[in-house]
């Protein structure tokens, strides 16, 4: 009975192949992933490896470390974790290398004609006598020199691989090197490999310094302690601060290079000395402590995006802006037609935004900001306007049209996003929006960078106003810059605080005032037909796991109508923990999906039908952090899926290759944080004393206000007291406020 690969290869075990490469099944160049049909000695069939491999040739020999899986629909095949090519020792061997493609313009024949000219020998004159090739009958010089040169990028792209997957890299991870670098990456990685963590996307310090490390740079170097200090400052500003006192970044260092305290004052002055050199090669931007009794430390981009902001919100917020004739008709003729009477608040809301260049209109739910924004909008259009609407998200952007009727689209694509030019907007100062007015809602997720570029786009005399609610969690990227612009008090701010009647007989809404005030929320009783917030009480993070997974699939589908996965989104203080999203996910995931084929990441599994998230912006793709979709199609051997993104009218499918689903996760549960500015019909959320350290006051009342038609707290009536105690807003390291304090004093001094 003939022996198979299946006899030989157990599944599950570390597997080390030898073969020969007789079929390249599928490739992507761009990401590295390949299939591949190997012939493997003393076997009846051929062996199908898959995984991020370097470009192979059939004929190639090689020896693979993987282990052996079994795919629904394609069998058993190696998941190869490391390649390396050996090179052919026969003359037969070589020709056949040769003939198989492996150089562009190297044909069967004339590998046959090279390979009777130098024999076994012909890969080591390639190598070190290519001026040789001229001794090949029918081989001009031309045409030598081009061999030479196309044999020359294929071993060092070779080489590339081969050296930095020896340095420890994954063949995924030296894939994105090779991309990133070219046939620089070898002298890269051996003079600075930190700089890896700054220039791969997924490569962090703990990676590049694990490379350092197998290349013998000292636990102590300077380029150790710069990098360091570097990533705990990049790790700050991903927590959303523009910049971080000093002594926390170097703590922070500190504890990313783990070295032994013995000599804690000797670490203190390299991270000193590296610090200041950092500074010197303006990699780091270090503001004295003046008045502030400590440095901070900036990234430069950030302090650059901070100083423009400033700037240009102090010229915008001056800007001479003549007032709207006819506004009071204006307004007049919206309460007719919308069938309302403004409140006072509201009505001075609207004037503002016909007198002021900028205004900033904030206030919780219930509160009439929609209304506001459709009453400025109606008086902008009758005074002849072009006004644009904006919001930071699709989902924002939609709800904003639906709203007004009138088209309003993401930031992003209202400034023109543009990846061919390195992830910039084609809107800037010099090529302003073409808008008299920008209307911009939920603006409190907008971060420091993005408003950076908004403001910048805003043309010399036109109006922009500011929609949001300042007292929920600021933006998940850095800054918060809605409420250092009321701090600041460049521009006027309008309060929104009256409650109208309608809203108030909705339990979410009264809920969410009473929580921002500190005060408890009420639960409507068990079985009220009207009730849409309901508080039920759990101890345990299992027990409210389990209730959390009979409410999402069975008891809010079956009483309220709603669709599981569409309508119902659960949010979590924390990722981690029996009640985390992390948790949650895979509960859901196994309850609502739990059929069809999976392609597995690392502890995350995705199928056809699965409810996702994107976790960081990708440029790219033009998929944004916290962007929602629905996993479309899954393709396991190729490592890739699809997913759609419907928060535009557009219905977007976007691919992720293999080296971009590390920024996808499970969504039928996210953080509060990842919710900010979207709206849901129902929410479920946990809370619980292993939340301790994420609950405030600031939290639960974002987690209940992004709550449409029904709300539902699982919680231990001890963390809903925690959480109304800690009125502790979510600081942010910024100097945005200060700065346009001090550009406004400056202005004020020189008219």
């Amino acid at each position: 009975m003939a022996v198979t690969t299946r006899d030989l290869f157990p599944a599950g075990e570390e597997t080390f192949v030898e073969g020969e490469v007789a079929r390249v099944t599928f490739e992507n160049r761009e990401t590295g992933f390949r299939v591949i049909k190997l012939s493997v000695k003393g076997t009846a069939d051929r062996l199908t490896v898959v995984g991020t491999l370097p470009p192979l040739s059939v004929g190639a020999q090689v020896r693979v470390r993987g282990r052996m899986v079994t795919d629904a629909h394609h069998g058993p095949q190696l998941k190869a974790e490391g390649l390396t090519e050996i090179v052919p020792s026969t003359a037969k061997g070589v020709e056949r290398y040769l003939g198989s493609g492996v150089v562009p313009g190297v044909g069967e024949k004339l590998a046959a004609r090279i390979v009777e000219t130098f024999g076994a020998a012909t890969l080591r004159v390639l190598d070190e006598e290519p001026e040789r090739l001229a001794a090949v009958p029918g081989l001009g010089k031309k045409r030598a020199e081009r061999l030479v040169a196309a044999w020359n990028a294929r071993r060092a792209e070779r080489d590339v691989l081969v050296f930095l997957q020896a340095h420890g890299a994954s063949p995924a991870l030296a894939a994105r090197i090779a991309r990133r670098y070219g046939p620089q990456a070898i002298q890269i990685v051996k003079t600075d490999p930190y700089r890896l963590a700054l220039d791969v996307s997924g490569i962090g310090f703990k990676t590049a310094d694990r490379m350092a490390q197998g290349l013998g740079i000292a636990r102590d170097s300077p380029e150790r302690m710069q990098a360091a200090i570097l990533q705990a400052l990049l790790d700050a500003t991903e927590a959303g601060h523009v910049c971080s006192p000093s002594a926390a970044v170097l703590s922070r260092a500190i504890a990313l290079l783990d070295l032994r305290q013995d000599a804690p004052e000797a670490t203190q002055d390299l991270l000193l000395e590296a610090l200041q050199t950092l500074s010197g090669r303006d990699l780091v931007v270090v503001e004295p402590a003046a008045s502030r009794g400590e440095d901070l430390l900036y990234l430069p981009r950030m302090h650059a995006a901070e100083r423009r902001l400033a700037l240009r919100v102090r010229e915008l917020s001056f800007a001479r802006v003549a007032p709207l004739p006819g506004a009071a008709a204006a307004v007049a003729a919206f309460e007719a037609e919308a069938g309302v009477v403004l409140a006072d608040e509201q009505r001075s809301a609207v004037f503002g935004a016909s007198r002021a260049p900028v205004l900033i209109v904030t206030g919780g739910p219930g509160v009439g900001k929609t209304t506001v924004l459709k009453a400025i909008l109606a008086t902008f259009r009758a005074s002849g306007l072009v006004v644009r609407l904006a919001a930071p998200t699709g989902r924002a952007a939609k709800r904003m049209t639906a709203a007004t009727s009138v088209e309003a689209t993401t930031i992003h694509r209202l400034l023109e996003f543009d990846p061919q030019r390195g992830g910039s907007f084609r809107r800037d100062a010099r090529s302003p929006l073409e808008a008299d007015a920008v209307i911009v809602d939920e603006a409190s997720m907008v971060d420091l960078p993005l408003a950076d570029c908004l403001f910048q786009a805003i043309a010399p005399g036109a109006r922009l106003v500011f929609v949001g609610d300042v007292d929920q969690l600021p933006s998940i990227g850095p800054g918060a810059v809605l409420r250092d612009l009321i701090v600041s008090r460049v521009a006027p701010c309008v309060m929104l605080r009256t409650v109208f009647r309608q809203a108030a007989e909705s339990q979410i809404v009264v809920n969410a005032h009473r929580i921002h005030d500190g005060l408890p929320p009420v639960s409507a009783k068990a079985g009220d037909p009207r009730g849409d917030f309901f508080i039920i009480d759990r101890r345990s993070a299992e027990g409210a796991t389990e209730l959390i997974t009979e409410l999402v699939c069975s008891r809010i589908p079956r009483k309220f109508g709603m669709d599981p996965v569409r309508d119902v989104q659960v949010l979590t203080p924390m990722h981690r923990g029996a009640a985390g999203s992390h948790a949650i996910n895979v509960a859901l995931q196994a309850a609502l999906n739990p059929r069809g084929e999976p392609l597995t990441r690392g502890l995350r599994v995705f199928r056809c039908g699965d409810k996702v998230m994107q976790l960081k912006n990708d440029y790219d793709r033009s998929v944004w952090n916290g962007d929602i979709g629905v996993v479309a199609s899954v393709d396991p051997p190729r490592g890739t899926l699809t997913v759609r993104f419907d928060d535009d009218d557009e219905g977007r499918i976007v691919t992720y290759e293999p080296g971009a689903l590390d920024n996808l996760t499970l969504a039928y549960a996210c953080s509060v944080h990842k919710a900010q500015g979207s709206e849901f019909p129902a929410v479920v959320l946990p809370l619980l004393t292993s939340h301790f350290v994420m609950l405030s006051l600031n939290l639960l009342y974002t987690a209940v206000t992004r709550g449409k038609r029904l709300v539902v707290l699982v919680a231990d009536p001890r963390a809903l007291t925690l959480a109304l105690a800690q009125d502790r807003r979510d600081e942010r390291g910024s100097r945005l406020a200060e700065r346009i304090g001090s550009a406004t004093a400056a202005l004020a001094g020189h008219p």
